[in-house]
């Protein structure tokens, strides 16, 4: 195998684990797994991380980290705080991507037996609800909304999308996508003190 400096290594890890975790979860992939997808030995990845638990953090990471960097782009790049929520559920549930909110499923189960993606996850979901609550605080103080609770609105947004796009991702049938953000959308309008279907894009 080509030698790599080592921040090149890791990623190379990385990169591995996410192509096994896509085809058979978090939980079920191993460090064999990873290896033999690298062609390459175990030792060399128990070198480079202390444990599976932190290889498959790191890819889980990668994977959900992208999402929150494009969400906070395109509500950056929004001219109204309406318009940033507008970008924010269009964006949080794009029609290509199931597999990475498997991601998130496979990682919100195993969170509980595996602190290194506990940790993760529970920081990417404050950062989710973080990048929601700035919206809604920019939105109350320029007249947009009216919201007495910004930190709990945010989490029930937050909370009542992921609680549907499960349904999408994990039934499949149960729900449609467009389900996902008209019911979400409308809840939002209602936390939010908007007129009904403000929040629904066009």
């Amino acid at each position: 195998m080509k030698r790599m400096p080592p921040d090149q290594r890791r990623e190379a890890i990385i990169a591995a684990a996410l192509d096994v975790a896509v085809e058979k979860g978090l939980a079920s992939t191993t460090v064999r797994d990873v290896a033999a997808t690298m062609g390459t030995s175990s030792g060399l990845i128990h070198h480079y991380f202390d444990s599976m638990d932190e290889v498959l953090a790191a890819a889980f990471e990668r994977v959900a980290r992208q999402d929150l960097v494009a969400s906070s782009a395109l509500m950056a790049g929004a001219a109204t705080p309406t318009d940033a929520l507008r970008a924010f559920f269009t964006s949080y549930t794009p029609a290509d991507k199931d597999w990475a909110f498997q991601l998130w499923l496979d990682a919100w189960a195993e969170a509980a037996r595996r602190p290194a993606i506990k940790a993760v996850s529970e920081a990417l979901n404050l950062e989710w609800q973080g990048l929601l609550e700035s919206t809604i605080r920019r939105g109350v103080d320029d007249g947009s909304f009216v919201c007495p609770d910004p930190v709990a609105s945010a989490w029930r947004m937050l909370s009542l999308l992921d609680g549907l796009a499960l349904q999408v991702v994990a039934h499949g049938t149960t729900l449609s996508r467009a389900d996902v953000v008209a019911w979400s959308t409308a809840a939002a309008d209602v936390e939010l003190g908007l007129p009904a279907g403000t929040l629904q894009s066009t």
